[in-house]
């Protein structure tokens, strides 16, 4: 009975871990930390003069008046947070003007130093103390501390004599990402800029090493900043497009089919067919962009150009079932298994109906639903030799007992043969030397890559109707050196003032490969 008396337990919780952000030297960029904060609370009976304590507070804490008065009336509580985060003028003030009832108090909270920086792959800790989206949300679990119990004994009077058994609670594990600091602030500043340009309504950009996976710069805009998210009036913000929202990708997907054919040799680059500008299927007419007809044309030609009708062809030429395999193995109906919260994929039930048409027009990016993650993952494995990679975020687990994880690399299949895997790359090389993207060109340097600019269909625009809108995505996927990679990007815009691709993802491709080609000093494919 006396040891019940005298013996009680209290928790000890460990520092949450931080977060990092490094570059290609080897430096650290702190994203997420813990910062000791002063937050201001009332003890509502211990008020005399409410009314004037309110004012005062209003002038000090620039909040509403009647906003603390309401607080600070309600005397059945010892305890009501008035502000958190006070800067050093706020709290001087305070304790300067020594207010009956009000006291200031030290507290921890997270703290984003580089603020809108990566807040997309970051996310941020919610208020109930748990992390929200992005990196936040899926370690959650090893960047909490852990909590642990501290035996105490208390004397006669109540009063603290010794702590009977101290247990360390334990911090949680620091995660160095694989984000290049230098990569994704230029990304970001390129995004910001071409905004202002385009007008596009939303835009991302995926930079990944593709024989690895691992993510260098992940980017969307608009952005948030993580230290004020409750002040965010629109919470889609804070979903990562790169991996929560679907799209249908248009004729950047082209490379996907022109490669399953290929690798069962059912044609070749050369391989000759005439366009007549339409085809019909059932009730059902597929058009080239423009309604142009090409008449002769060779597979190489048929991306040079973006030929949807050519498209169709190659996918004939292979039938449906393989088509749709192939397509499973390019892992277009599945998570990528990112490292991040919240990733979704389409099922894409309509597409499998098995329907004539619905096999032709997804041979060029329509009514087929993606991810621009399962995009860059799909890509990839035409730029690294058939191998589809698992795209990763963090590369450095760092645990509170101070051991260290590195990430590896997975390789998850060979899904095309890396002959087949050269073929594509030097055809996607032709449509940067002669075709749509010839903007994406950097001199002494072969680039591969691939436009597309699709229709948004009206369901996804939330108008229940059939048929496509006149909104449009645009997005161009390149990588180089085209036949030794370093790096790929992939650029997503949507809806931006202008027609095609060519002309809006293409340009931010040049920019961000530019820099990225100085940035890594990559040697130059020839003079």
């Amino acid at each position: 009975m006396a040891q019940g008396q005298q013996n009680f337990f209290t928790s000890n919780q460990g520092e949450r871990g931080k977060i990092f952000l490094q570059d290609k030297n080897g430096n650290f960029y702190p994203v997420a930390v813990n910062k000791n904060w002063e937050m201001v609370y009332a003890v509502p009976k211990e008020i005399k003069e409410k009314e004037k304590t309110a004012e005062i507070l209003s002038r000090v804490l620039d909040l509403e008046s009647n906003s603390i008065l309401g607080k600070i009336n309600n005397e059945d509580s010892y305890f009501i947070p008035l502000k958190n985060k006070l800067s050093n003028k706020e709290t001087e003030q305070l304790k300067s003007l020594e207010i009956p009832g009000i006291y200031t108090k030290e507290e921890v909270l997270r703290y984003y130093p580089q603020e809108r920086l990566a807040s997309h792959i970051i996310g941020f800790l919610g208020g109930d103390g748990t992390g929200q989206y992005g990196i936040e949300g899926y370690y959650e679990d090893i960047l909490r501390g852990k909590e642990e119990a501290v035996a105490k004994e208390k004397g006669l009077k109540g009063f603290l004599i010794t702590d009977l058994e101290k247990l360390l609670a334990q911090n949680g594990s620091d995660l160095v990402l694989s984000i290049d600091y230098n990569i994704q602030f230029v990304a970001e500043k390129l995004l910001e800029d071409y905004k202002k340009q385009l007008e596009f309504e939303e835009g991302q950009i995926i930079v990944i090493d593709p024989s690895s996976g691992k993510i260098l710069a992940l980017v969307q805009a608009p952005n948030f900043d993580p230290n004020n998210y409750s002040q965010e009036p629109n919470l889609e913000i804070f979903q990562n497009g790169a991996v929560q929202k679907i799209y249908e990708p248009g004729s950047a997907f082209k490379p996907f089919t022109m490669a399953a054919a290929l690798d069962k040799e059912k044609v070749t680059p050369q391989t000759v067919y005439t366009d007549e500008g339409v085809i019909k299927i059932g009730g059902y007419k597929i058009y080239n962009y423009d309604q142009r007809t090409w008449g002769e044309r060779t597979m190489t030609e048929v991306l040079e150009k973006s030929i949807n009708t050519g498209a169709v062809f190659a996918e004939r030429q292979m039938g449906d079932e393989i088509f749709l395999d192939y397509l499973k193995n390019f892992g277009f109906f599945e998570q990528t298994g990112i490292d991040l919260q919240g990733e979704v994929f389409s099922e894409n039930k309509e597409f499998k109906k098995g329907y004539e048409v619905n096999f032709a027009t997804a041979s060029f990016g329509q009514g087929i639903e993606i991810t621009p993650i399962q995009m860059v993952r799909a890509f990839c494995a035409l730029s690294n030799g058939g191998k589809l990679v698992k795209p990763y975020v963090v590369e450095r687990v760092i645990s509170g007992d101070g051991k260290i994880e590195e990430k590896k690399s997975e390789i998850e299949k060979q899904v095309i043969s890396s002959r087949t895997a050269s073929t594509i790359t030097a055809m996607l090389v032709s449509v940067v030397e002669k075709g749509t993207a010839k903007r994406a060109k950097i001199p002494g340097y072969y680039i591969a890559g691939k436009t597309g600019t699709a229709q948004v269909a009206f369901p996804a625009l939330g108008i229940q109707k059939s048929g496509y809108s006149e909104k449009t995505i645009q997005t161009f996927v390149g990588y180089a050196p085209a036949f030794n990679p370093k790096f790929l990007i992939l650029v997503k815009l949507n809806n931006p003032n202008v027609r095609t691709a060519e002309i809006s993802a293409v340009l931010v491709f040049h920019d961000l490969a530019k820099y990225i080609i100085d940035y890594m000093q990559i040697p130059p494919d020839y003079e």
